[in-house]
């Protein structure tokens, strides 16, 4: 499955900078990206680093952003965890050029024979038949109707989105059969397809939720290099609340240390902007995720690195990340109680409740020419 919604916890040699961390990238082919290291995949039996034989002149260039094409047979990822709303997605991307450091999917990219460091944000994979794939699956006559969730492993809004258009293509799909959707993205491109979402929401068939993550648009910049401004995102709140979407907030993560302190200003920026619903998500750190994260604390916040790491270790047991179900996305211990009773006050003091339920009363596969059309009575 596309989806990493509970990875094993960090082995040794993923545990910390330093150890097995791979090869390190250059300031110039790094710019504009979120990491400094490309390690090999963990599937790999063989290594490559790179050594300075005294001949190279000059940095490597920027990294430059390639796609390749997904011609997987079907499109429909089904999920058993017990602890997310929902048991189905659609994801119209692998790997997300948005390049947040923290990402909880980068580990994901190794089953593609990738890194899970700068691959994940510059070798890119898209599913150019989705919408294809995704009609065919909703017309089994086995299929029963349920929530899909979009945006639960990589970005269905990430820049590319703009060129290849998938994801339009599937809402499209989803319209026609009156299929309910749910969407999670920190993509400002959202709001092009706020026609339909419009229509769809309006319905009942469509909730959209915008990550945020911080206020400060230089620590947005540095974690989350590619994604929209903290202020382009409250604007599509905005937009597509307008447009009658109902909009969750999701701060995710929250990085103790970093920027917990931010959650109620979070709170109430979303709020104004439009959203009726928030949730969180604790920092979440799986396999490679660690060492990209530690790493870049020690190039860009050093001063708080082994602050944020203690509390990242209250939270999650001891450990850099626990992926028990209940607990991995929360966490556990005082700090993480602190902020989910923070959390809890500065909704009800803004107003931010549960979501309706989306509807499935309405699911109805559309004619197709030629089909024998039912009989009035």
């Amino acid at each position: 499955m596309d989806d990493l919604f509970a990875g094993p916890e960090v082995p040794p040699d993923l545990n910390g900078v330093g150890r097995d961390c791979g090869e390190r990238v250059g300031k110039l082919e790094r710019r504009g990206r979120g990491v400094a290291l490309n390690m090999g995949s963990r599937y790999d039996r063989e290594r490559t680093e790179r050594v300075d034989d005294g001949w190279q002149q000059s940095e490597e260039p920027p990294a430059a952003t390639t796609v390749s094409t997904d011609r997987s047979r079907s499109v429909l990822t089904r999920n058993t965890s017990p602890d997310v709303p929902f048991d189905r997605s659609v994801n119209p991307y692998r790997g997300c050029e948005h390049g947040c450091v923290y990402c909880f999917a980068r580990p994901s990219h190794a089953q593609l024979g990738f890194s899970p460091g700068l691959d994940f944000e510059t070798q890119l994979v898209v599913k150019p038949e989705a919408p294809a794939l995704l009609e065919k699956a909703l017309r089994k006559p086995r299929y029963s109707v349920a929530p899909i969730a979009i945006g639960t492993n990589t970005d269905p809004y990430q820049p590319i989105e703009r060129e290849y258009r998938v994801m339009r293509g599937v809402l499209g799909v989803l319209e026609a059969f009156a299929h309910p959707v749910c969407i999670t993205t920190k993509g400002a491109a959202v709001v092009d397809d706020v026609d339909i979402l419009g229509r769809m929401g309006r319905r009942g068939l469509a909730q959209v939720t915008l990550s945020l993550t911080t206020l400060d648009r230089k620590l947005s910049r540095s974690l989350e290099p590619r994604a929209a401004s903290p202020g382009r995102r409250l604007a599509a709140i905005k937009t597509l609340a307008d447009a009658g979407v109902p909009v969750r907030v999701n701060l995710a993560p929250i990085i103790p240390g970093l920027t917990d302190h931010e959650l109620e200003a979070l709170i109430e920026a979303a709020a104004r902007a439009g959203a009726t619903a928030a949730n969180y998500t604790m920092l979440r750190l799986p396999l490679e995720v660690a060492t990209l994260f530690r790493d870049w604390l020690a190039r860009e916040r050093p001063e708080r690195a082994n602050r944020v790491m203690s509390l990242v270790r209250d939270v999650h047991g001891g450990r850099d990340y626990d992926a028990t179900w209940g607990r991995r996305l929360r966490g556990e211990g005082v700090h993480a109680r602190l902020v989910a009773r923070r959390f809890e006050i500065a909704c009800r003091r803004h107003g931010l409740g549960e979501q309706k339920p989306l509807r499935t009363d309405l699911f109805a596969p559309p004619p197709r020419p030629g089909d024998q059309l039912a009989l009035g009575l």
